[in-house]
């Protein structure tokens, strides 16, 4: 009997301990399934768990070091060290929070003054005409980044699991929330609030577990592109130095941005619509729609239409800056071709168009396409949280 209660309580302690986080972090096999409930059930009672296993065995243990053989004694010691070594490495070791830290500091610089590379892709904000720039390759490591822009709280966020970035008020219900990096659901991060402890996902913004489920961060308008297209873009602009605690994990991450990174997890598939293909995705109303980059690349502009909203896409040559705009001004919808390997030339009017989307001569000088908000992300990310997404053309 006391052998077995031991076997039941030790089995209970190791696998509760393996699985926690086994469920929520990127090991093989653990986030092709629905299980964001099971690992939020084990996270709420991970210590009434740990309770019953621990009583479950404290009788058997005693008994076998009272009268146990000597081997047995030995290889109960060798079995509790083990667990030992499981607790410390899944609680303290294997931990999205353990593994990756918020900047101690936020340091930004002028274009003048600026340290980070021109052909770096940046997450760029712009609130009230402030403008700021937040590099791939150190929010990557972070994964969020706390500021505030023209009096604005805003938190960046970044999975580069799924290369996907976002920015989203850390605002839930009038309240200023705090938010901690937790795990992942399908290879993209979660963050919990500490208000509620419910978990959020990145690339939604939406509440998937806990008090708050079925809620959705209010998303603020953002741009990814080189930092040299940002800076001309936005001259005044500053941009996100990093915390110099951080280089070494920055270094790691040096050759994201153009997917050559050597982690399978975060490396580009080059073919297209593979699970870690580059696409453009968009949202407009209910349906979401991705397009290819690599086709992208090839054309330069793609031209479509979505329900009630005709589409450009334009790729810049350095190959990495894209925007996405509304090709419909004053009632008319326009139809681009490229006009040199700097600006756009629309066929209604003859009129250029640069690449802010500014119209600098013809008809429509003056006017300014209306941006999109857009992503550039692995296909696998795009296509497990927008089901049902149509693909371009």
């Amino acid at each position: 009997m006391k052998g077995s209660l031991l076997t039941l309580g030790l089995l209970l302690l190791f696998v509760v301990e393996i699985l926690r986080v086994y469920l929520i972090m990127p090991f093989p096999g653990s986030q092709q399934s629905d299980t964001i409930d099971w690992a939020y059930w084990l996270h709420n009672n991970i210590w009434w768990i740990r309770i019953i296993g621990l009583l479950l065995i404290v009788y058997p243990v005693v008994q076998v070091m009272r009268n146990a053989k000597r081997w047995k004694k030995l290889l109960l010691v060798v079995g509790l060290a083990l667990y030992g070594v499981v607790f410390y490495c899944f609680n303290f070791r294997f931990l999205a929070d353990k593994m990756f830290y918020q900047p101690t500091y936020t340091r930004f610089a002028d274009a003048d003054h600026n340290k980070v590379a021109a052909d770096k892709l940046v997450i760029g904000v712009v609130i009230n005409g402030e403008a700021k720039a937040y590099p791939i390759q150190m929010i990557g490591y972070h994964h969020q980044v706390r500021d505030t822009i023209a009096n604005t709280l805003v938190m960046v966020i970044y999975c580069t699991v799924c290369r996907t970035g976002r920015v989203f008020s850390p605002v839930v219900d009038g309240r200023l929330e705090t938010f901690r990096l937790v795990g992942m659901d399908h290879f993209n991060a979660m963050f919990e609030d500490a208000a509620t402890k419910s978990w959020w996902r990145q690339a939604t913004g939406v509440a998937v577990a806990g008090p708050s489920k079925g809620k959705k961060l209010t998303e603020i308008p953002s741009t990814q592109l080189s930092l040299k297209a940002w800076l001309q873009e936005y001259p005044g602009a500053v941009v996100f130095q990093g915390d110099t605690a951080f280089n070494k994990q920055y270094e790691h991450l040096a050759a994201f941005d153009n997917g050559t990174i050597g982690s399978g997890l975060e490396k580009r598939d080059s073919g297209s619509w593979q699970m870690k293909s580059w696409i453009v995705g968009m949202v407009q109303g209910e349906q979401a729609k991705a397009y290819d980059w690599n086709e992208l690349v090839d054309k330069k502009i793609i031209q479509d239409s979505l329900p009630g909203l005709p589409v450009l896409l334009v790729l810049e040559k350095d190959n990495a800056s894209f925007h996405v705009w509304n090709r419909r001004v004053k009632d008319n919808t326009l139809q681009f071709a490229t006009h040199n390997i700097n600006y756009l030339k629309d066929l209604n009017t003859l009129s250029v168009w640069d690449m802010t989307g500014l119209c600098i001569d013809g008809p429509f000088k003056g006017e300014q396409l209306l941006p999109l908000q857009a992503y550039q992300e692995f296909w696998h990310s795009w296509s497990t949280f927008h089901p049902g997404t149509a693909k371009f053309p």
